[in-house]
């Protein structure tokens, strides 16, 4: 006897927003801004566990795009370097990360990596870094047989922060508006306590008091079209 075949449910809602698609082309520039808010939330995390102060630190922005994570990054750490493989016409020098010789080192790196090129940026910053690292990161990037054997079980993060609430990106633009499916977490490496194993952390709520005026472009830039994440 043939099995019927499967047949979708009825009133599914298959929209992006709901099924966490993400297909990108594999030239593809990945340009998902990140909301200043949740680096915010990095940036208090660690400043609350920073030795010496995190304004006394450098860090480095590799994947800059338009500035949006380089701007509250300034907000803590003294000294940002902002770059990017692509000009967005924000000023930042134009870097390849991954392939550009002897980089200088800086005591972070912290940035919304290319999600085909994820990997192998945590690797190049762990290597440029001298206390850490911290990636954002769709929560799913956790699974996977092949990135926990080239990756999580040779290099184990120090921590993995949950955000509680949801991180709405959209593509090529920032925006306040939307809702997504899509969980994010922040990736972190801090070398001083690395082979202590691996702690899981829930970011409180905390988009409410980290937004501020001027986070968001206002007028016809919320007007572009963007495919939301």
């Amino acid at each position: 006897m043939t099995a019927p075949s499967a047949k979708p449910l009825s009133g599914q809602n298959r929209s992006s927003a709901v099924m966490q698609q993400r297909t990108e082309p594999h030239d593809s520039l990945d340009d998902f801004p990140t909301p200043p808010w949740a680096t915010r939330a990095l940036c208090e995390w660690i400043r609350d566990r920073s030795l010496p102060p995190i304004h006394c630190l450098s860090c480095r922005e590799p994947a800059a795009n338009r500035g949006h994570m380089v701007k509250p990054l300034r907000e803590y750490f003294d000294v940002v370097f902002g770059s990017d493989i692509h000009d967005y016409g924000a000023g930042f020098p134009i870097r390849d990360f991954i392939g550009m010789e002897c980089p200088q080192p800086v005591d972070w790196t912290i940035t919304n990596p290319p999600f085909r090129l994820a990997e192998q940026f945590i690797q190049r910053a762990l290597a440029t870094s001298r206390r850490g690292v911290a990636m954002i990161v769709r929560s799913a990037f956790l699974e996977g047989v092949g990135r926990y054997r080239d990756l999580f079980s040779a290099f184990p993060p120090s921590d993995i922060l949950q955000f509680t609430e949801r991180v709405v990106m959209h593509k090529g633009r920032l925006s306040a508006k939307g809702s997504t499916a899509t969980a994010y977490c922040w990736i972190v490496w801090r070398k001083k306590v690395q082979g202590n194993g691996t702690r899981f952390h829930w970011l409180a709520p905390c988009r409410k008091h980290l937004e501020r005026d001027g986070d968001y472009p206002a007028g016809p830039a919320e007007m572009v079209e963007g495919t939301l994440l």
